[in-house]
């Protein structure tokens, strides 16, 4: 237990740390980094078939919108996160875009209640921070965890981290609960973490 608070807390100043660092990017950095990141090959095979799970940015984040388009063009279809209440996983809801989307938990746009629920292959997820191992620092409620692993005890699902480079540290502190990612993009580079 008191290895676990012991985390709890480092990663609680990590979260301060990394969001004044991402915040800093003046925004045309910010804008261009999600642009590079988008234009670089997708690093995961897609079909018809295959379902990714963007999310809307909020504040500072790396906006995925960019990537998101270009794999809907490239025939992927598209899903966003719905918040189904504190200590659940994620609800992944069908998304295209020009669907209206709704305010939900924090004010984060979402598809409403009548989309379609659906079991991803690909989700993209925000994070504060990240370390080459695949693990990541979010804000603290642990949704995406939850959600990486429900998903992949349903299906073979790939976590890909997007972030800008500055987001990168050592290592993260990490707990049992903790999801690794398979993958990072950032504007400079993918980082494949399956080979470390």
């Amino acid at each position: 237990m008191a290895q676990s608070t012991a985390i709890e807390h480092a990663k609680a100043e990590l979260r301060v740390e990394a969001r004044g660092r991402r915040d800093a990017l003046p925004a045309s950095a910010r804008a261009a980094a999600a642009r590079a990141l988008a234009a670089r090959p997708f690093p995961v095979a897609l079909t018809p078939r295959t379902i990714v799970s963007g999310f809307m940015p909020l504040k500072s984040e790396i906006s995925p919108i960019p990537l998101m388009r270009k794999l809907a063009d490239a025939g992927a279809r598209l899903a966003l996160p719905v918040v189904a209440g504190r200590g659940k996983p994620l609800v992944m809801r069908v998304f295209a875009f020009g669907q209206p989307l709704i305010a939900g938990v924090w004010g984060i746009r979402e598809p409403g209640p009548d989309a379609p629920e659906v079991l991803p292959d690909i989700v993209l997820a925000p994070l504060l921070a990240f370390d080459r191992s695949g693990y990541r620092v979010g804000y603290g409620a642990g949704y995406y965890d939850m959600t990486i692993t429900a998903l992949r005890a349903q299906k073979p699902t790939v976590a890909v981290g997007i972030a800008f480079a500055a987001q990168e540290i050592a290592a993260v502190p990490r707990t049992a609960r903790d999801a690794r990612l398979d993958l990072v993009l950032t504007e400079r580079e993918v980082i494949d973490c399956r080979a470390s």
